[in-house]
């Protein structure tokens, strides 16, 4: 089976190392641009958890070095700090090699992302089911004054035994702090972004609905509704383009083209 964790890296560690004292690495589950996910023994405990090694770029400033050490932390202490069904459960953080690694729940799970990919679009009620469930985990970051910030089919995680969580809350700050990024820097996919992001201003809990109505188009339409080729052409219509009308979204329909109103209402 596969694990569908959106991330992902040059690993460093391998097999039979133990991470902070405590969780031997059994074997890699999944890699990429930011990191890589080990399938992991808690041997205090003696349940397999999941570690995310957090990669470090080698020839990076000592402070942007620190600042993405910083996320790390700050994603593990803001996913921690919620309990619901559909949010990854986030057990630890320790360091290791310099390196923050987050310990996480183990899931046997594809992302919604790569569902798309392999088994094409899904029906409408399919699509309602996992929006009900990341509705009620927004309610629960937004409640605590999170906005996630990257709600997209790759941090939509469907687990073996159906149950549909929102992962990777290494964009999301907390709504009181300001500034979680330099200026000018947006995180986050073009294609998912609230318009009020791809013009520079501040997320806000509105910013993740629009996101989430973007990830619910494309799951039942199998595309995005903004695709222009490129990142700054899709942006562009992010901001000034009305979405093309789905057509296989049924019953959707009106509550898709609601959630991509481009005014975020409060």
């Amino acid at each position: 089976s596969s694990f569908g964790y959106n991330s992902p890296g040059g690993h460093h560690a391998s097999p039979g190392d133990t991470v902070g004292d405590r969780y031997r690495l059994i074997d890699l589950v999944g890699k990429g641009g930011n990191g890589s996910v080990w399938r992991a023994d808690d041997t205090v405990l003696r349940r397999e958890v999941a570690l995310k090694e957090v990669f470090l770029p080698p020839d990076l400033p000592p402070g942007e070095r620190e600042q993405l050490i910083e996320r790390s932390r700050r994603e593990a202490q803001i996913a921690a700090t919620l309990s619901h069904p559909s949010v990854i459960r986030v057990f630890d953080v320790v360091e290791h090699g310099g390196l923050p690694w987050i310990v996480m729940e183990l899931l046997q799970a594809r992302s919604l992302a790569e569902i798309l990919t392999a088994d094409g679009p899904l029906p409408p009620r399919v699509a309602a089911k996992i929006g009900l469930a990341l509705v009620g985990a927004l309610q629960a970051a937004h409640e605590a004054g999170i906005i996630h910030r990257d709600v997209k089919p790759g941090n939509v995680l469907i687990s073996v035994d159906g149950r549909c969580v929102l992962s990777d809350f290494g964009a999301a700050q907390m709504n009181q702090a300001s500034g979680g990024t330099t200026p000018g820097k947006v995180l986050g996919s073009a294609h998912y972004i609230a318009p009020e992001r791809a013009v520079g201003q501040p997320a806000e809990p509105a910013s993740d609905v629009f996101s989430l109505g973007v990830t619910l188009y494309a799951a039942v339409e199998g595309r995005p509704p903004f695709d222009r080729g490129d990142a700054v052409s899709t942006m562009r219509a992010v901001v000034q383009d009305p979405p093309e009308s789905p057509r296989h979204a049924g019953p959707l329909t009106a509550l898709l083209g609601g959630m991509l109103a481009k005014e975020p209402q409060p």
